[in-house]
This record gives structure tokens, C-alpha cells and sequence, in this order.
């Protein structure tokens, strides 16, 4: 596998397992963490990246298809703020946008953003003359039908895993077409999109097969339906299980970008899983640091 991905800016090897943080700008977010103020939305693209973020994604729109589609201007409007607020914070971390028009794009882009994270399976096949004419990284995710359409078909593939694998190989190579090199390209098999939740995971469950496309991975799996429905659990009580799906991928392919809400607790999982592989990353003559032995006492207690 080929781990280059070239975004507007800079080149990265994704040769390991890497964290995308996420930063909602839309209060209609599933995870219930959107509609913050514009300053706690800066702060916590910073936060995230100092936690080990390798980029963050940016979302002006949220997938929950129970509420319509944003207008170009509404969308681009939650946007370039935050995107121009960032620069000007100094902020030179790696910015994603998780829109599928191409107007939003452009001007995105156009503001300082790098990456545009695509949930619609290229609906809108001009995305690809925007994201070649900005030299941008594009995440190409598998869905079938219009975005903010919820599709639920226990018998809509065949063979999940072989359905998604021929959508890569055909819009990867149309791609390429428009002037999209594969170097462009991270491949997002879109876990939950248009999926049951029995064929996401039979697609987390064979998703080493997605290593016939050549192209590093990145995998929405934080908190997602899937997971709910093995534990019975809302999305902000499924930060273990999204570790459990986070820890089962990075094995089977170590070239994936995890998009995750709890940065922090992936990179140091990440970490951990990656050293007890190969236990040479941690020094033998390693030690912990007296502060980090214990927790203080919390304030007005003792002993």
C-alpha cells in the first residue's frame, strides 16, 4: 500500500494509525457537541491537535438525516469563520471540511483549509473539478442514494465487503479521470452510511480486504449506530466500544485515519497497542515521571 496522501499544503505518510479530530459547527450533530461559540470552536481545534491530531475535520452540516439539508451560504457561513479564526489564531494544523458541495468547497479551501471529507460517494461528481483545481486531499467514503437520505436494507448488498471494494476501485479510478490523483485520496468505506447495523459490522469485520485498493484508510467509527446496537448504548456512552472497533482495524490495517471525538483517548489507545506490538518504542531505560505516579487530592481533601 502506497501511504502517501497529499493534501493542499503538505504530504503525509499515513504508515501508521493515525487520529482526525472532529469540531461540529452544526447543532444539529448527532453526538449532541455542536453550536459552540466561535472562540470554543477554535480552542478546540487546538485542543485537539495538541493531543496528537494528525487533522481535524471540520463540519458545518451534520449526516443526522432527521433534519434538512443547509443552504450553500448557511453552510459556507458556519465555515470560513472558523476556518479564517484558525489561521489567525496561528493555528497551522491540518484542516479537513466534511461538505459534499462544491461551492462550499471551493471557498473553503479558498479561506486555508486542506482536506475535503466527502460523505456523499461523490453526489455531486464537480466536487472532484474543485478538490483538482486546489490540489486538496479528498476522503472518498462509500454510500448509495442522496445525502441526508437514511437508507436501512437488510438486503441491499450481496457481499458488503465485495460492494464497497468495486465502488473503490471504480470512483478511485474516475478520480484520477478528473484530475484527482490516488496520491489525493484517503478511502472511507462508510460505516453506517446507507448500512445496517449487522453490515457495518461485517464491513469492520473484513475490512482488511480494503487493502486491495491500495490507498490508506479512514474509518468514522466513533460512537457510531453499529456500536450502539451490539451495546445498547447512546453516543456519548460509546466511547469504549469505538476504542474496542479502533484497536480491531488498526490491526488488521495499520494505514487508517481514525475520525474520533475523544482524541485524547485514541492517540494515548493508539499508543499503547502500538508499543505492546513493539515494545522497542518504549526506551529500556524508561521510567515514569514522579507527577504522573499518582492523581492529586481533589481540593478540600486530605490524606
Amino acid at each position: 500500500m502506497d501511504p502517501t496522501f497529499r493534501t493542499r499544503r503538505r504530504t503525509l505518510a499515513i504508515d501508521a494509525p493515525a487520529a482526525m479530530g472532529i469540531v461540529n459547527a452544526s447543532p444539529e450533530s448527532f453526538s449532541g457537541d455542536g453550536g459552540t461559540s466561535l472562540d470554543e470552536q477554535v480552542a478546540q481545534v487546538r485542543a485537539q491537535l495538541d493531543a496528537g491530531a494528525l487533522l481535524v475535520d471540520l463540519g458545518g452540516q451534520s449526516a443526522n438525516t432527521k433534519t434538512p439539508e443547509l443552504a450553500v451560504e448557511e453552510e459556507t457561513a458556519r465555515l470560513v469563520p472558523l476556518i479564517e479564526a484558525v489561521r489567525a489564531a496561528g493555528i497551522d494544523g491540518l484542516l479537513s471540511i466534511d461538505t459534499y458541495k462544491p461551492a462550499v468547497a471551493d471557498a473553503c479551501l479558498r479561506a486555508g483549509a486542506d482536506v475535503i471529507n466527502d460523505v456523499s460517494a461523490l453526489h455531486h461528481p464537480e466536487l472532484a473539478d474543485v478538490v483538482a483545481e486546489w490540489g486538496a486531499g479528498f476522503v472518498l467514503m462509500h454510500t448509495v442514494g442522496p445525502p441526508k437520505v437514511k437508507i436501512l436494507e437488510g438486503d441491499l448488498y450481496g457481499d458488503v465487503v465485495e460492494d464497497v471494494l468495486d465502488f473503490g476501485h471504480r470512483t478511485i479510478d474516475r478520480l484520477e479521470a478528473a484530475g484527482v490523483s490516488r496520491e489525493q485520496v484517503l478511502f472511507d468505506p462508510g460505516v453506517d452510511f446507507a448500512k445496517t447495523p449487522r453490515q457495518s459490522l461485517d464491513l469492520v469485520h473484513g475490512i482488511a480486504r480494503m487493502g486491495e485498493l491500495g490507498r490508506p484508510l479512514l474509518l468514522a467509527l466513533s460512537r457510531k449506530d453499529f456500536i450502539g446496537a451490539i451495546t445498547s448504548t447512546t453516543p456519548r456512552r460509546r466511547d469504549a466500544g469505538t476504542l474496542a472497533a479502533v484497536g480491531a482495524v488498526a490491526t488488521a490495517v495499520p494505514e487508517t485515519v481514525f475520525r474520533v471525538h475523544d482524541v485524547p483517548a485514541t492517540v494515548q489507545f493508539l499508543a499503547v497497542q502500538g508499543a505492546i506490538a513493539d515494545p522497542e518504542r518504549l526506551p529500556v531505560d524508561a521510567v515514569l515521571a514522579d507527577e504522573l505516579r499518582r492523581e492529586p487530592a481533589p481540593a478540600g481533601e486530605s490524606g
